[in-house]
Parts: C-alpha cells; structure tokens; sequence
C-alpha cells in the first residue's frame, strides 16, 4: 500500500527553506508519495502559519493528519532529532581522514610503493596545512576561541595570528623538506605551548570549552585531540630536525 503524505512549505526565488527541504526528503527516502504545497512569498508563509496557528513551516500531514514540522517527522519515523548544535568531532576526522589518503596517494604516485614513514611525514604536514587554512579562513573567528585557553594568546592576542601562519608555514615548508631548521624549531614551539595550554586547562582546570584546531565557532570538545594534534606536530618537528643529522 503507497503511503501519502503532504507538505506546506515556503519556496519563493530568494529563498528554499532547508528544513522543507530536507523534510520532503526524508518523506521520499521512507516510502511516502509527498504532495508538495509551496508557499511561494514571505507574506503566503505568514498568512498560511497565522491562519492554521502554526509556529513554523514546514508542516507535514501523513495520512490526511496533521504531523507537525521537521523534527516532528524525524520523531513519528524514528530517527530522532535533527543533530544542529551539540560537540562533533566531524570537522577532526574529516581533516584527518582525507589528509592521511593525500598522504598515501602522492607517495605512491612519487615513489611507487607506500613508505610508511614518508607516509606518516607527509600525513602530518598535509594535517598542519589543512587546520592552518581552516584557521587563517577567519582569524578574527580563531582567535576569539583560542584565546581561551592558550597561555600566550591570553596575554598577547596578536599570537593567535602568528600560531596560524607559522602552523600552516611549517607544514609547506615540511612537505618540500625546506628550511628544517626554521619551520621545525618553529612548529615545536607553538606545538608545545599548545599541548602544555590544552593539558592546563582540560586536564587540570576541567575547564568545558571549545577547541579551535579547525578554526572559530567549531563545535570541536577541547580535549584529548586537540592535545594529540599538537603533540604530533611536536613528533614531526623532532623527526625533522634528527633527520638533519
């Protein structure tokens, strides 16, 4: 038996609300054969929402029954709620994920075969590079959240600036195996004063805040990783400078 389903929401040709969107969407992915009502200008939205007392479109009907909105119809299927804010670490993951197969897919294509420890130099480069442009995309944003818990950002704000552009800096630098001596000793410095800052404020000072590693308004937990990316950073600037002799 085909399900029925219908939806009310606003499409006009400035704006296509996503919770409608995605709404219907998920009505499509279950079964459902969807009736789609737009409403197709701010004042039709408004009128249709204070003449049926609604709060918000969309508003979906299953059945010929009134359901309610998104979230609504995320509970009647099952799937609870829509995950909008709350701590990820997604943004981590993703980074480290896709900068680990870079790593192996430009050693196999400059060697030709898989070097673990070229593989493991450049993972960590490519990592360095990738959260310091996430950082320099909006340092006003970055420095507002490291600032926080760093323990020279909190007195010299500027540093903040500098930790991204040294970050990003030293992993081209890493990566063509240039200047050892500036980019490593340089990494090392600002991967210590990180993990020390991190250890201080999460392990010491229980302190509940966000970590800025992949740069401002992230909704990253402060914590074990962002202790981890600065301690291999530091790891890399070691091997870089022993490599030297």
């Amino acid at each position: 038996m085909s399900k029925n389903a219908a939806i009310y929401r606003m499409v006009t040709p400035d704006h296509m609300c996503p919770w409608g969107v995605k709404a219907k969407d998920l009505l499509k992915r279950n079964g459902y054969e969807v009736e789609d009502h737009h409403l197709e200008s701010k004042q039709a939205n408004t009128a249709y929402k204070e003449e049926h007392g609604y709060d918000e479109t969309p508003q979906i009907f299953i059945g010929g029954k009134h359901l309610g909105g998104y979230d609504a119809l995320r509970r009647h299927l099952g799937k609870g709620p829509d995950p909008k804010e709350g701590e990820t670490y997604q943004p981590v993951i993703a980074v480290l994920a896709v900068t680990f197969l870079m790593a192996l897919a430009v050693c196999w294509a400059i060697l030709g075969f898989l070097s673990v420890v070229r593989i493991l130099e450049l993972f960590i480069a490519f990592s360095m590079c990738v959260l310091g442009i996430l950082k320099l995309r909006d340092l006003l944003s970055f420095a507002t959240g490291f600032v926080q818990y760093d323990l020279i950002a909190r007195h010299y704000v500027p540093y903040a600036n500098l930790y991204a552009i040294i970050e990003t800096g030293a992993g081209i630098l890493m990566i063509a195996g240039m200047a050892t001596w500036v980019a490593a000793p340089a990494a090392f410095f600002i991967s210590f004063v990180g993990a020390v800052s991190v250890f201080k404020a999460v392990y010491i000072e229980k302190r509940d805040l966000k970590c800025a590693c992949v740069g401002g308004g992230s909704s990253v937990p402060l914590g074990f990783v962002s202790l981890a990316e600065n301690l291999m950073m530091m790891g890399m600037a070691i091997w870089m400078i022993l490599k030297e002799f």
